[in-house]
């Protein structure tokens, strides 16, 4: 039997990271998700109550908070004036979630994608009163992506003059 290492400790190339959040990973996301609520409005919209309205809500204020957490960190990690230091463990937690926003907000925009492309081919009235939900839910499912990738692009330290000449020098 072999033994099970514990993976290398310190900054090493082979080490897993965090990266930035791929646009492929979220509209991969997004087409699985319409595909999947195609399918079941499909089957099962007859048995379904009127789409509510309180998910399209809670979703923007989701996008409105993030689209400010956004604005707020990027002005403290400029420093600009009448702004207090960032910590450094704030921001970490607020790119983790960044992260999960943008992946869930893809999922979200996908469901209310599929949704409303199956309701404005479906020639009921129930459906037609549905749509307006439906497309609220995706505008604001959008908008939750959208804040949730300026949170997290927001996190980055920017680059300062020297950086470039230290990097030439370690590795040199």
């Amino acid at each position: 039997m072999t033994e099970r290492q514990s993976p290398p400790r310190g900054p090493t190339e082979e080490r897993p990271r965090m990266g930035p959040t791929r646009l492929a990973t979220l509209v991969v996301a997004a087409l699985a998700s319409a595909a999947l609520a195609w399918l079941l409005v499909s089957l099962f919209y007859a048995d379904i109550p009127p789409l509510p309205w309180l998910p399209p809500a809670t979703i923007a204020a989701l996008a409105i908070l993030e689209g400010y957490a956004a604005i707020n960190t990027r002005a403290r990690i400029e420093q600009r004036p009448g702004r207090d230091p960032v910590d450094p463990l704030a921001v970490a937690r607020f790119v983790v979630l960044a992260k999960a926003s943008s992946l869930a907000g893809a999922i979200f925009a996908g469901f209310y994608a599929g949704l409303d492309a199956w309701l404005l081919v479906e020639p009921t009235r129930a459906a037609g009163n549905d749509v307006p939900a439906a497309t609220a839910g995706l505008v604001a499912s959008l908008g939750l992506v959208v804040a949730a990738l300026l949170l997290e692009r927001s996190g980055r330290v920017p680059k300062r003059p020297g950086d470039d000449r230290e990097n030439d020098e370690r590795q040199g």
